[in-house]
């Protein structure tokens, strides 16, 4: 072990401190008194912050807005942590820490009411509100025990023979190294006393407790026991690699997972599902399957597995056969300090592919869209939004609207993400000389009626567009901007003649997706007066809103969330707004033209519209909605959309 531990000898007659999961004790008062005491924050720094705290929409924790305004660093709240004895329950001590919210917390205690038999913080890892690594280290800073993570290849074998296998697996300890005359041993759960009176009984009273996950020693002793002399690798043979990824893909569909992420760390293996939009933790492994993981998913991505220092790209398609499911992986490859990381989007599931009437549009919006837009023989149609918006799943539900057999229907992308029978795709393959650029001179000379372009990436691929409008075709692309008048600004920024813009821009159409409300622990919602003041509304400019927010239920895994659903801004160029584009005025002229003259509905706007049905929480609209213009009052807003 790098750093020596001191040698605290263990007392079986030892009163364990408490960690009493009960959320009634007020840990931030008494980390904030602690710190104030130590002299890291002033009195007025910490009336300060509890002002903020007050003001704060969000339940951020003290310690939360002390490391925010920059008055404290986590290596200064460790130690002090460490050097005090808190009476601090450890429920309370996350909460303040920043690790769950009180919420969580709650719903927690809830479950573990339910069945009393469970440890609270076997219940925060099982429900995904923490992962275990995080929760032991806490544990550990908490009891002043040292965290370890032992690594099998390092394990003193000589103490490991010394333990019978069925006491290892019984007790979930492992000894771990030698320090002076005392023995350092990794418990999974350091407040057990029967694990530590085992411990005793095999190596003496000169034991130094120390806090380790309970994967890790699980996995360290099935090692063991599958033969002491082996390594990892070896135990990690391919069968037991081909059932873990397969297994990663089949719990990724189940969830409705859009992204997996597979990330060596310094320590451990970690394993990330991005579900709903948001990113969580899904399990730890041992670091020693990083490289066998690594390998099979490039097999399966038919990627090189010699080469290990350059970044890679790949697609699978994997056939489930515990769901019967087809599956399609877009795997990106990207090397790290500690390995290759990698990050697979899951893509073109069986019946992903929506109707346009589906895709959560308000129907006065989607009317307009489909007969300003869509039914325009030419003209570009650009779907814009940053990555993760749902571009992709918009534009192919544009493209399944318009394909019938008097339509020549082309597409150039990068790669291909849904396959819609009878038009011609083409995924781009830089590798054998067939990219962007030399697919687009082509694409032109197909005598297609409506070109589809993944996204316009560069100059050459906005003139093309501009081009083939200008030609009779109807061009179907995406951007990377975050509203519809950022588009047109792009488009100008790339070199385009205002005039071209405004001769071949049919419509423009912003979006994001947002978490919606979970119906089955939804609960009315009423907003805070800061809230009101964010919105700029009064209580009269929200009447008759059916204000929702979701709880946090097992149906949900306790977000509060299900799914997701559409926001949208459209943008169809009049007469006057095209003369303002020709004229040069500024955006925000263009955004009042647009707002007045030809019916925008902003992407806030339409965020509270939806928040007003009870579709998502409001503060879900204020801290994920760009807010360009004021909004209007509900009721000019359900007017506006048809509702």
């Amino acid at each position: 072990m790098a750093e020596p531990i001191p040698p605290v000898l263990y007392n079986p007659q030892q009163k364990l401190p408490s960690v009493d999961p009960s959320p009634g004790c007020a840990g931030g008062d008494a980390i904030a008194r602690l710190l104030v005491e130590q002299g890291l924050v002033t009195e007025t720094q910490l009336n300060y912050a509890r002002r903020v705290q007050n003001k704060l929409v969000s339940d951020r924790s003290l310690i939360e807005i002390f490391r925010e305004l920059s008055l404290l660093t986590n290596r200064q709240l460790n130690q002090v942590l460490k050097k005090q004895c808190l009476n601090i329950r450890i429920g309370a001590l996350l909460v303040e820490l920043g690790h769950i919210r009180q919420n969580e917390l709650e719903a927690a205690l809830s479950i573990q009411q339910e069945n009393k038999a469970k440890k609270l913080g076997a219940v925060l890892v099982e429900y995904g509100f923490i992962d275990e690594h995080r929760l032991m280290e806490v544990l550990a800073t908490k009891l002043g025990y040292p965290f370890v993570e032992p690594v099998f290849a390092e394990i003193d074998r000589g103490l490991l023979a010394r333990v019978p296998a069925k006491v290892l697996c019984r007790h979930s300890f492992i000894p771990v190294a030698k320090q002076n005359d005392h023995i350092v041993i990794a418990f999974a759960d350091p407040l057990d006393l029967e694990d530590h009176e085992a411990a005793d009984r095999v190596f003496g009273r000169k034991i130094i407790p120390a806090i380790g996950t309970r994967q890790t020693i699980r996995q360290v002793i099935e090692l063991h026991r599958r033969g002491a002399r082996r390594s990892a690798a070896e135990v990690a043979d391919d069968s037991t690699i081909i059932g873990i990824v397969n297994g990663l893909f089949d719990e990724a569909v189940q969830q409705g997972v859009s992204d997996i992420h597979v990330e060596p760390m310094k320590d451990r293996l970690r394993i990330r599902f991005r579900r709903d939009g948001v990113l969580g933790v899904h399990k730890e492994i041992s670091l020693d399957l990083a490289k066998p993981i690594a390998t099979r998913l490039k097999v399966m991505a038919k990627a090189d597995i010699a080469e290990r220092r350059r970044h890679q790209e790949g697609r699978i398609l994997y056939e489930s056969a515990a769901t019967g499911l087809s599956l399609d992986l877009r795997v990106s490859f990207y090397v790290t300090v500690y390995g290759e990381k990698a990050v697979l989007r899951l893509m073109n599931k069986k019946g992903e592919l929506l109707d346009l009437e589906d895709i959560g549009m308000a129907r006065r919006m989607l009317r307009k869209f489909r007969e300003d837009a869509l039914a325009s023989p030419s003209g570009i149609i650009v779907v814009t939004g940053p990555t993760g918006a749902g571009k992709t799943t918009t534009l192919y539900s544009c493209v399944n609207h318009l394909n019938d057999l008097e339509a020549s229907i082309i597409t150039a992308e990068e790669p291909v993400e849904y396959l819609i029978d009878g038009i011609s795709q083409c995924s781009i393959n830089p590798k054998i000389g067939l990219t962007f650029t030399e697919t687009l001179r082509h694409i032109v000379r197909q005598d297609p009626d409506i070109i589809v372009m993944g996204e316009v990436r560069d100059s050459f691929s906005a003139e093309t567009a501009i081009q083939a409008a200008l030609t009779g075709h109807l061009v179907l692309t995406t951007f990377h901007t975050e509203d519809t008048l950022g588009g047109l600004l792009r488009l100008l920024n790339m070199g385009i003649e205002a005039f071209l813009i405004a001769s071949t821009v049919t419509g423009m159409l912003a979006q994001r997706l947002l978490r919606r409300v979970c119906p089955h622990c939804a609960a009315t919602y009423s907003p805070t007066p800061d809230e009101y003041r964010r919105l700029g509304y009064t209580h009269g400019d929200l009447a008759g809103a059916n204000l929702r927010i979701g709880q946090g239920c097992p149906a949900c895994r306790f977000t509060g969330y299900a799914g997701r659903v559409g926001i949208f801004e459209l943008l169809t160029l009049n007469e006057d707004v095209k003369e303002a584009l020709l004229a040069r005025k500024t955006v925000q002229e263009l955004r009042r033209l647009s707002i007045e003259t030809a019916g925008l509905v902003t992407l806030f706007e339409d965020g509270i519209a939806k928040a007003a049905r009870g579709e998502v929480a409001l503060p879900e609209v204020l801290r994920r909605l760009p807010r360009s213009a004021k909004p209007r009052p509900l009721h000019e807003l359900r007017r506006l959309l048809g509702e």
